[in-house]
């Protein structure tokens, strides 16, 4: 599907550079992931890391924004959900100068002792990816993000990823982590669980229908991606299926699903994706964008015969946030008053 009013895109390889676009462009673009601690909001933003580079992508964990350190949370009995316990207008005034293009002096909490230390001076990149707890909390944060997303894996998945990352990382013992999620559960029903309702994408993880030790041995799990409709594409994403590889080569199981849900309020579509699949799925994904943007090469699924559903997530999730960034109605209007084309017709031309 090509751009209303736009003429058809074609896919040649001589076109503009879509990473060169953003590097001249003024725009900061803003990603907003939210979800609880330790439920793996790193990881679906880690292909957009990968594809653009580390001059163009910046992060900010808003842990770092915590206005208590751990001792006197204790003390308090507050926990780190509860807004309360944290500097969001701080959060929201450092949004919109990094927006800008501003450096700011961004605090810093250091989570292997629990206390805070010395702020930073940070500049932020082209693409800036803000994770937290809080990210889609208050109006005016959600009001200077450009693309959202909400992380939220099953009991099981959580309290499994948040043991092995805060005993390996954190320093915690096994019936601490434990005593914690279960402290935390109230605050999280209450302050974070409902951000899901303003994310463009809801991720959610459970163990796989083929068998939860696939988790430990393969990092294969059941994804799905909750999500608005496209408004608007460059042109089709191939995510073309091999039915031959499929019926005679492939050793492994898979499920692809659409699911239509039927609201009145928010029109959704959700798409399961479970078990693992030929590599020659993501790699058709990958020519895709290639040929769309020309950022060359697109390779996340290296040496791997067989590639899971949170690699084929990952690229989806990338694909929704590149074409989104190019329709970006404020960025035009920057290079309309720079005398720049547009995104959309730079990459037209």
């Amino acid at each position: 599907m090509d751009v209303a009013g736009a003429p058809p895109s074609p896919k040649n390889n001589g076109g503009p550079n879509f990473k060169e676009i953003i590097r001249e462009s003024p725009c900061v673009f803003a990603i907003g992931v939210a979800g609880d601690s330790g439920s793996g909001k790193t990881t679906f933003t880690q292909s957009i890391r990968e594809i653009f580079g580390e001059d163009l992508v910046s992060t900010i964990t808003l842990d770092d924004y915590h206005l208590y350190d751990r001792k006197q949370r204790r003390e308090r009995g507050i926990t780190p959900l509860d807004p309360a316990a944290n500097r969001i207008e701080q959060i929201e005034s450092d949004l919109i100068a990094m927006k800008e293009g501003r450096t700011i002096e961004k605090p810093v909490y250091d989570h292997s002792v629990g206390t805070f230390g010395d702020p930073v001076l940070f500049t932020p990149g082209k693409i800036l990816i803000l994770e937290g707890l809080h990210t889609l909390f208050s109006e005016r944060l959600r009001e200077h993000l450009d693309f959202t997303l909400f992380v939220e894996p099953d009991r099981r998945v959580k309290e499994d990823w948040k043991i092995r990352r805060d005993m390996a990382k954190r320093g915690y013992e096994r019936d601490q982590v434990l005593r914690e999620i279960r402290e935390r559960e109230p605050d999280y029903l209450r302050y974070i669980a409902p951000q899901r309702e303003f994310a463009d994408v809801v991720i959610r993880i459970s163990h796989s229908k083929y068998g939860s030790a696939l988790a430990r041995t393969r990092n294969v799990y059941q994804v799905s991606l909750l999500q608005d409709p496209m408004d608007q594409a460059i042109s089709d994403v191939d995510l073309g299926i091999d039915l031959f590889s499929v019926l005679s080569l492939s050793e492994r199981n898979f499920l692809l699903e659409f699911i239509h849900h039927e609201d009145p309020r928010r029109r959704r579509g959700e798409i399961v994706i479970d078990g693992e699949l030929g590599l020659h799925v993501v790699q058709r994904l990958e020519q895709s964008i290639e040929e769309q943007t020309h950022v060359r090469p697109i390779s996340l699924a290296r040496d791997r015969e067989y590639v899971t559903a949170v690699d084929v997530a990952q690229l989806l999730i990338a694909w929704r946030i590149i074409h989104r960034r190019i329709f970006l109605e404020r960025c035009r209007g920057a290079f309309r008053h720079s005398g720049r084309p547009s995104n959309v017709e730079y990459l037209n031309r």
